[in-house]
Formats: C-alpha cells, sequence, structure tokens
C-alpha cells in the first residue's frame, strides 16, 4: 500500500501572533515521521510529502507519487491555520483519499464562533460567548458572567491563551481584545470562563465511532490560572508545562462518564468529524460544558489521542493502521459506486 504522510512545514518566522508560536508548528515534522515509522512497521509503503510554501509544488509532487491514500496531518498553510481546510479541500480535488475529516468539518471547527453556534443551537453545552470583530466598538457585557476568557478566534494549539486571557473585569476584557486584534488579526472570542474539571474526549471511528478513556488535565495549585495555555503546551521548562498533567483515565462516576460521553459523540457527529477527532470540555456542577473540537489533534505517540488509545489497549501502530483502513475503505466504497456508473 502507497501511502503519503503529509504535514505542513513551518515556515521561518510566524505571519501573525507570536514569535513563540512557531513550537506549535515546528512539531509537525515530527508526527509526520512518527506516523511514517508506524506506517513502514506495518510493511506498508510510505513516503514522507512536506506542504512547504508552495502549494503546487506539494501537487506534483503528490501526482508523481500516485499514493493509494494521504495521511493528512497537515494543520494549516505556511504559518496560516485557517488555511488547514483548503489542503484538505485539495486532496479531495486531486481525487486522493485521505485520512481524517473533510475539508468542510475542518473549516467549521477551526472557527471557534461557528462551532459554538451550531453546539447551542443543537441544545449541546457550551459557555455563553461573543465574538468581537477587529475595528468593532467595544462590547456590551451584560449577558456574560465574570470570570471570562478572551481566545483568538480561529487559532488552534492555545496560541494566543496564557494566564492573562482570563479575565475579571471590564478593563482586562479591552486589553485582551485589542492584544487578540492587534497581534492575531482576527475576532476575539470572549467566552465565559467555566471553573471546573478540564476533559478531553478522543474518538476513533467514521461509521462506527468508538469512545476513548477519558482523560482530564489537572492543575497545579499554584499556577495563576487553571487553563491549558500555549506555554502549558509547548515550553517545556515553564511552570505552566510542569504544571499541566493529563491523567487518563479520569476519575469519573460512571454517571459522569456516560455524560461526557454522550456529549462528546453528539458533538462529533454534529460536525460530522471523521476517523478520530477530541472534544474538549470543562465539567462543572455535573454539566459538561464544550470549549471546542479539534478534528484534527496531534497523533503523536506521545499526545493525548494516542495516550487514551494506548489505555484502551490499541498499540500506536493499531491506531495509526485503524485510521489508515477507515480512509481505504471508503476508497473501496467510491470505486464500487464509480464502477456501477
Amino acid at each position: 500500500m502507497r501511502v503519503a504522510v503529509c504535514f505542513n512545514e513551518a515556515p521561518p518566522k510566524v505571519q501573525r501572533g507570536e514569535a513563540r508560536d512557531l513550537a506549535a508548528e515546528q512539531g509537525a515534522s515530527s508526527e509526520a515521521r512518527a506516523v511514517f515509522k508506524a506506517l513502514t512497521s506495518l510493511k506498508h509503503q510510505a513516503e514522507i510529502i512536506p506542504l512547504g510554501s508552495d502549494p503546487l509544488a506539494f501537487a506534483k509532487k503528490l501526482g508523481t507519487y500516485k499514493p493509494d491514500v494521504a495521511f493528512n496531518l497537515c494543520e494549516g498553510f505556511w504559518g496560516d491555520a485557517r488555511q488547514e481546510m483548503n489542503v484538505a479541500g485539495l486532496l479531495e480535488m486531486l481525487r486522493i483519499p485521505f485520512t481524517g475529516s473533510r475539508s468542510l468539518c475542518l473549516g467549521l471547527t477551526q472557527d471557534k464562533a461557528r462551532t459554538k453556534d451550531l453546539l447551542l443551537q443543537k441544545g449541546i453545552p457550551s459557555p455563553r460567548y461573543l465574538l468581537v470583530r477587529p475595528g468593532e466598538h467595544y462590547p456590551r457585557l451584560n449577558n456574560l458572567t465574570f470570570p471570562l476568557i478572551v481566545k483568538p478566534r480561529f487559532e488552534d494549539a492555545s496560541q494566543g491563551i496564557d494566564p492573562a486571557s482570563v479575565v475579571d473585569d471590564a478593563a482586562a476584557v479591552m486589553a485582551r481584545i485589542r492584544y487578540v486584534h492587534e497581534v492575531y488579526h482576527q475576532g476575539a472570542l470572549v467566552e465565559e470562563f467555566i471553573e471546573g474539571r478540564e476533559l478531553n474526549v478522543a474518538i476513533l471511528g467514521d461509521k462506527q465511532l468508538t469512545v476513548l478513556p477519558v482523560a482530564e488535565i489537572q492543575f497545579a495549585k499554584d499556577l495563576p490560572r487553571s487553563i491549558v495555555c500555549f506555554d502549558g503546551k509547548w515550553q517545556t521548562d515553564s511552570a505552566s508545562y510542569q504544571g499541566t498533567t493529563p491523567v487518563c483515565p479520569a476519575k469519573l462516576t460512571a454517571k459522569q462518564d456516560l455524560l461526557v460521553r454522550d456529549v462528546a459523540l453528539r458533538a462529533f457527529k454534529l460536525l460530522e468529524c471523521r476517523d478520530y477527532a477530541r472534544v474538549d470540555m470543562r465539567l462543572r456542577d455535573g454539566k459538561p460544558y464544550i470549549l471546542e473540537i479539534n478534528a484534527n489533534p496531534d497523533i503523536s505517540p506521545d499526545a493525548g489521542l494516542a495516550r487514551a488509545a494506548k489505555v484502551a489497549g490499541i498499540s500506536y501502530a493499531k491506531m495509526i493502521e485503524r485510521i489508515l483502513t477507515m480512509a481505504l475503505q471508503r476508497k473501496e466504497q467510491q470505486n464500487a459506486v464509480s464502477a456501477k456508473k
């Protein structure tokens, strides 16, 4: 089986945001190498095909290699996370079967505001929020309850999030909105901050879905804010990183576990995620609130999804094979439909 392992290369400097944000993108190459190693251990023929600054060159490499399937690890294009959906769209136009979610799903889940709108419309709990676009006047916060958290609308990997993102008064809200507008050049999502347990729910599957053991992020008591900030994910020598500990499985009651899994599944199906995704939420007073849906999470061996799979008895190689198999099954189904026409 010929598999193209695709990932997005990091530009030499950030296109917007903080210079440190490059750390999130630079990890993509190690993720690709891990997937490549797993595929070759499974006796597949694989080649890593990076997406650099030239999408036409990327498409040409794919055309030359002629993969049976692409393992799509691309989380953006040349420093722009908002282009993530367009990479999947390119694979769709090239008619190359690929792992992971479709372009529409990736575009919707990249947009935190639209994701929350869909969730709330379907009665799936998510914190109340408002969106402040660049150039808009100071927002009215009458309907929101402090503390609030201010995030960039489109970024992932906790970019633009640090302890100062959680605010307790109107002046701090305005300062943080300005920061998002001026540094990240996009809308600021102002959301009620849910004081509660932070849970990650990973799901595998396409037609048949498997909810992996729920993980919890535990925070050290001396952290200024109990949040997964950028340093907590990427700066290994920081207090935030050392004070942010994933635990899987989370210690939940049977009722809590059932409720959290159900909410995650409903969100996965609503956004039409595919193959794998992670739903991040907070549990407060027995009620889970979805913070966001990551339809293209990191699947490195030491990342949360692989960790949850391991707890479920699924080795890393088996997880990669399972994801690949789902893409191949879709290819066979498409070929069967084409043959009938």
